[in-house]
């Protein structure tokens, strides 16, 4: 009796509604979705002000610089479902759109995102459904960042749901060229031309030295 309760309490978010409807902006299942995503994001990030703190007090290091988390907008949902082709449903908004909830982590040096990841993934009860190493092996256009997507436990007061969370973790050096190439890139009625892209590339180029100079300096 008590296995089938602990089966019952645990659950990924698509068994909180029938998801096999039709995806409604404006309707209660999809303000239930939004605030279990958010609700993720939260619990995830007090982990990581933890461990931000945690280095900092004990260890006298600053593996942690800031945080960032967003919400994806239901217009961006929508758009990207359009863009690819995939039917409006809440099944396939949660099966296929990974990035709802997301979370950045910008810290010092480029060897800090490795440490974060590694303790990342060593969390009791987070599991790790997908990783890409951009640092190792940066973007054509130059970017560079490590991604995480993580299944978090929200803990609500009848079940314990899993929720998709998508984590970035890069340096202040590559969030600032990814910040800036983010801008240009989604220009309102702009291309951007060979030329231009070209020195994105560059300068992401000259992003990484920096970095590899940061930890020789910090040494």
């Amino acid at each position: 009796m008590m296995k089938l309760q602990k089966k019952n309490y645990l659950m990924g978010i698509e068994n909180l509604i029938d998801y096999h409807q039709k995806l409604k902006l404006d309707d209660k299942n999809f303000k239930r979705l939004m605030f279990l995503y958010s609700m993720a994001i939260r619990e995830l990030e007090t982990k990581i002000e933890i461990l931000k703190d945690e280095f900092k007090l004990f260890y006298e290091y600053d593996l942690i610089d800031h945080i960032t988390t967003r919400i994806k907008e239901p217009k961006s949902i929508i758009n990207k479902m359009e863009q690819r082709k995939i039917s409006f449903t809440y099944q396939e908004m949660i099966k296929n759109i990974n990035d709802i909830a997301g979370l950045r982590i910008i810290c010092p040096l480029k060897r800090d995102i490795f440490t974060i990841k590694d303790l990342l993934k060593k969390w009791n009860g987070i599991e790790v459904l997908k990783e890409k190493d951009y640092v190792t092996h940066p973007k054509k256009s130059g970017y560079s960042s490590y991604h995480l997507l993580l299944k978090v436990p929200v803990t609500l007061s009848k079940n314990i749901i899993y929720v998709k969370v998508e984590v970035q973790i890069r340096t202040i050096a590559m969030d600032f060229w990814a910040n800036l190439e983010h801008k240009m890139k989604y220009k309102p009625q702009e291309k951007i031309t060979n030329e231009e892209s070209n020195e994105w590339i560059y300068c992401a180029k000259m992003i990484h030295k920096l970095d590899h100079k940061m930890i020789n300096l910090n040494e």
